[in-house]
């Protein structure tokens, strides 16, 4: 007979807006254009996903320069340097931009600060795609990043008293608050954004998080190795006491081992994890345990973003 064990599914958990609309974006143009559609970067930051649109015909590259002049290609829902389209303009060639709508809020508002004369300061992960098309969006040199409390302390800007921050939207939403706190602290007239940049479903699947940390022995997320936001969820995890919180990117990769005697586990995915890999998950311990799942849920999502014109016409 399997032992027993409680199985507590996050809930919002996966799939953001953002991320559903870009894979769209890559089905749709794979439906009017052909295979092969380029993708820059990878659309969103999922193995099975990427894999799955590869099997359909798109080629993900790192560059335009991999692409050839006559064939579409298609900018990640992380967002782009402003040089990418500029670039891509210059080559006629066909594009279309699948950064996430609320990436390219945090866009329009650097570049806004910027041109009434503020030095921007981002938060965010050096290297990350989001990070360095956001910071691209103005003249090299132009955003100061900031990844932790002790970055804001060496901080040296042009000018103390014109200065305005933006944020990446995957971060952790409390190491942000500590940031902005010592940013705000050092810098009183430091202008912030209207509303925070960490976006609605980084937020809710954090907020899920920690809701269910203190009813669990250990956490699994399902999530990609470079996914901010699966990583983050890990981290939240942690902070709220749960001292075996994991990153798998599917049921595979389960350590049976480390959760030997475990009574109860909570489930979550990334904003970029697939629901069919939550029930790859689910059905790897139903197999094992005798199980009983319990659904938290802290909120309901029903945002959704439009495609864009030139993938919602016919051929």
């Amino acid at each position: 007979m399997n032992p027993p064990l409680t199985l507590y599914l996050a809930a919002p958990r996966g799939f953001c807006a953002g991320v559903d609309r870009a894979i769209k974006m890559v089905e749709l143009a794979l439906e009017k254009w052909g295979a092969p559609v380029y993708v820059r970067h990878e659309i969103v930051h999922n193995k099975f996903v990427v894999d799955g649109l590869r099997d359909q015909g798109a080629i993900f590259v790192e560059s335009l320069d991999e692409c050839p002049d006559d064939r579409p290609v298609i900018f990640s829902a992380h967002g782009v340097p402003k040089s990418v389209p500029a670039k891509a303009a210059k080559r006629n060639m066909l594009f279309v931009d699948a950064t996430c709508p609320l990436v390219s809020k945090v866009h329009i508002e650097a570049v806004r600060h910027f041109e009434n004369g503020l030095q921007m300061v981002m938060i965010g992960h050096e290297g990350h795609p989001e990070t360095i098309g956001t910071m691209g969006q103005l003249p090299e040199g132009a955003v100061i990043l900031v990844e932790t409390v002790a970055d804001v302390a060496s901080l040296t800007p042009n000018d103390p008293e014109k200065l305005a921050f933006i944020t990446q939207t995957t971060l952790s939403v409390d190491d942000c608050a500590d940031i902005i706190s010592a940013l705000t602290k050092r810098f009183p007239s430091i202008i912030g954004p209207h509303k925070e940049d960490i976006c609605y479903a980084t937020t809710n699947r954090q907020a899920s998080v920690r809701a269910i940390a203190p009813k669990i022995d250990a956490l699994l997320v399902i999530g990609a190795p470079n996914s901010s936001n699966s990583q983050r969820l890990v981290e939240v995890g942690k902070t709220a006491g749960c001292r075996y919180s994991q990153l798998i990117q599917r049921a595979s990769d389960i350590d049976w081992r480390s959760l030997a005697g475990i009574k109860s586990i909570g489930i979550t995915a990334g904003a970029s994890a697939p629901e069919v890999l939550v029930n790859e998950v689910v059905d790897a311990f139903s197999s094992r345990f005798d199980t009983t799942i319990e659904i938290v849920e802290t909120a309901q999502e029903n945002i959704s973003f439009k495609i864009p014109k030139i993938l919602r016409e016919s051929r």
